[in-house]
């Protein structure tokens, strides 16, 4: 009886633990913000990761000559030389393990701030549905990301906006995924959206790379400190492959991963970006996938 008392008790802690790790395979990368030569097929892919290609980036707001906001109607601001509809549904169609998410915002349109300014709630929601729904479509895109770093709103406003959007694009399977991408300094918004609106999104993107430099142990500490303030997410580890702050990866990144992966912590790793790691020849891409594929 003590035997079966024992090996109960052992089986039930083994299930705790395997429904608690949140340990996954999934691989994120930005591409199309800095080149317009970029091919989806330049970046290597691990067939044992889910990976997701991240477009940068959608911004409601005018071409980059004269640009000014637009409410909600979003254009297309990434380099679609070789990202472009067939590229992207073709591409997809011979990588099964690939999907394709368009992140929203970006620091930048033009020479100025790409800033998060709606005119109403109402018609902000309506026009973002509407354009984003036509974009997705087209585009071949699973998912969105979330990547507003300047604002002209309320973390409320900011929180009902896209909380909304990405409840009404879930609802209706124009996505299938949402994430969203803070950094400590605009974690007042972000924070907001993710107390009423945290069970619609699916990943956290948390940019690393926008803390000063940081050591394996002050990474490891601040993952931590995100994974507290956005509880029960899926929380990514990121570097930015062009320099950048944070915690590089030939200076202990990996380090961090494999520590953060023993204790059933890892979500993931995102990298910004593809076009700076062309010329480094995806060497870091190459590692980052094999550590969440072991």
């Amino acid at each position: 009886m003590e035997f079966y008392r024992i090996l109960s008790a052992t089986l039930l802690s083994l299930l705790f633990l395997t429904c608690n790790a949140s340990n996954s395979k999934l691989f994120r990368e930005y591409i199309g913000a800095e080149s317009n030569s970029m091919k989806l097929s330049d970046v290597p892919i691990n067939s044992k990761v889910e990976f997701h290609f991240i477009l940068a980036f959608a911004i409601d707001y005018t071409d980059d000559n004269h640009p000014s906001p637009t409410n909600g109607k979003f254009n297309v601001f990434w380099e679609t030389n070789h990202l472009g509809p067939g590229q992207i549904g073709s591409f997809k169609g011979s990588n099964s393990n690939v999907k394709i998410a368009v992140s929203l915002g970006g620091d930048s349109v033009g020479s100025g701030k790409a800033f998060f300014a709606p005119k109403s709630k109402t018609s902000w929601v309506q026009n973002a549905v509407y354009s984003l729904t036509y974009m997705i479509n087209t585009y071949h895109i699973d998912g969105i990301d979330i990547d507003y770093e300047h604002f002209k709103a309320s973390p409320e406003m900011f929180a009902e906006c896209i909380g909304q959007l990405i409840t009404i694009l879930k609802k209706s399977g124009t996505i299938s995924f949402a994430s969203i991408a803070p950094y400590e300094e605009i974690n007042s918004h972000y924070l907001a959206l993710w107390r009423k609106y945290g069970h619609v999104i699916d990943y956290v993107n948390f940019q690393f790379y926008a803390y000063d430099k940081l050591s394996v142990s002050h990474f490891i500490s601040n993952f931590k400190k995100q994974a507290s303030n956005y509880e029960g997410g899926q929380l990514l580890a990121s570097f930015e492959s062009g320099g950048g702050g944070g915690l590089k990866p030939a200076n202990g990144f990996f380090e961090a991963c494999n520590e953060l992966k023993d204790q059933g912590k890892l979500g993931g790793i995102f990298i910004w970006c593809a076009e700076e790691s062309k010329n480094k020849g995806f060497q870091y891409e190459k590692k980052s996938q094999d550590l969440l594929a072991a």
